[in-house]
């Protein structure tokens, strides 16, 4: 067993990205077990990132509501004891969480060293083009930045990287990183690309996107999981099948970038921004 990292300790942390498939003859059962055997395999990492709902899988639309759990169900207590065990945060991506009432989420959970549940993000931005996941689960109402071993974490899952309003309000709430579980199609993978890129650069900080990979329900994943640090520079990158990246990422370096290029100092707030005139004469 290793020694739980130490939050007080300054200096580079070691990221295991987790690139995993769903495949469709898998059950949730099955791939947890496997995944669970293939995190056991990674040794002194401090944080270790997996997709968006890879055990249940993302595209399995019609088993949604008996694939649900609850933040003790089977996906959570595999990243829990793993997190012990290893001594490591544990970002287990996402699952589809039932909620009170019933109302079905999609919720990105955050497993500390001791293996306690330390963040939740429920899903704002439920995807509905091509995807019946805006038809069957019900969006989260809240953003979550909060103490990692990355510094000041924000959470958020796969289409939320296309709504900048979304970033500037994690970063104006202090984010010094941002952790991004997905499940982004081939088809679109140069907006994944982009995307990640950009709201690094945009916002000075470290963005950790752990993407699916493989084919589920006749749709291509994308792959392609990345690490970017706070000037934009794409640190480390998979390809397009199952993968563990390890990554030396140092969060003194949101520090220095935004020291040295100030731009989140001149940046309005988003009140600010609605305030101004419309410019017409």
């Amino acid at each position: 067993m290793h020694a739980p990292p130490s939050s007080a300790i300054p200096g580079p942390r070691r990221v295991a990205v987790a690139q995993i498939a769903s495949p469709d003859d898998e059950s949730p059962a099955q791939r947890i077990d496997r995944v669970e055997s293939l995190l056991r395999e990674i040794e002194h990492v401090d944080l270790i990132t997996l997709p968006e709902l890879w055990s249940a899988g993302y595209f399995a639309f019609d088993r949604y509501a008996e694939r649900a759990e609850t933040l003790d169900g089977p996906t959570v207590r595999m990243a829990q004891r793993v997190a012990r065990d290893l001594g490591s945060e544990v970002h287990l991506g996402s699952i589809v969480e039932r909620g009170e009432g019933g109302a079905l989420h999609n919720t990105a959970v955050l497993v500390d060293a001791t293996g306690r549940v330390s963040q939740t993000y429920r899903k704002i931005h439920v995807f509905g083009y091509q995807s019946s996941e805006s038809q069957l689960l019900t969006p989260g109402r809240s953003l979550s930045v909060a103490p990692s071993i990355l510094g000041a974490t924000a959470s958020t899952t796969c289409y939320d990287l296309r709504f900048p309003g979304l970033w500037q309000e994690l970063s104006e709430r202090g984010a010094e990183s941002a952790i991004v579980p997905a499940a982004w199609p081939a088809a679109r993978r140069e907006h994944w690309r982009l995307l990640t890129q950009a709201r690094a650069v945009e916002h000075q900080l470290w963005v950790v996107a752990t993407n699916a990979c493989g084919s589920q329900s006749g749709v291509q994943l994308g792959g392609f999981s990345r690490v970017i640090d706070p000037s934009g520079r794409v640190v480390a990158e998979c390809g397009d099948g199952e993968d563990v990246l390890i990554v030396d990422v140092d969060p003194a370096q949101v520090a220095a970038v935004r020291d040295e290029f100030p731009v989140i100092g001149d940046r309005l707030s988003s009140a600010d921004y609605r305030s101004l005139g419309d410019g017409r004469l």
